[in-house]
Formats: structure tokens, sequence, C-alpha cells
């Protein structure tokens, strides 16, 4: 059998709580849960999925912009919706 080694960590008890439901829910304890990612890592050589900025390009800027200076209709269903777009 291979060795263990122990590791502590903080985090926010609410991000604990909720991780521990979901990994319940799939049958795994937050143990085994960090050791799949950590397996994972080690697999992908780096973090096992995207982390990026959500920065928006400078077309979706300007975009955004746009949007505001509009003024929108707001649609309580999807026929009036398509009435007003012609489709």
């Amino acid at each position: 059998m291979q060795e263990s080694t122990n590791i502590n960590i903080r985090m926010d008890k609410d991000v604990k709580n909720a991780a521990e439901k979901i990994f319940n829910e799939l049958g795994l304890n937050m143990t085994t849960a960090i050791n799949i990612f950590l397996r994972k890592a080690i697999q992908e050589q780096g973090i096992p999925f995207d982390v990026k900025l959500n920065i928006p390009n400078e077309t979706t800027l300007k975009a955004i912009e746009e949007g505001k200076s509009l003024t929108s209709t707001a649609f309580s269903n999807i026929d009036d919706l398509k009435k007003a777009l012609d489709i």
C-alpha cells in the first residue's frame, strides 16, 4: 500500500458545505474528490479546467455600451417577441 500524507487547507465554510453536498450525492467524500482533482491535474499537467479572466474583448465592450443606450421592450411571451421581430 502506498504511503499517505495529510494536507491542511483553509476554505470558506459555505464552499466546503456546498461541495460536500455535491460530492456526497456522487458517492464521494472530500478526500476522494480532492484526490481525483489532483490526479487529473497530474494527468493534464495543469489545472484540469479553464482558468481565465472574464474580460470582454473590444467588440463585446462596444456592443455592451450600444445595448445600454438602447431602450428595450420586455415581452411576457415568445409569441409577442416573434411578432415584434416579424418572424
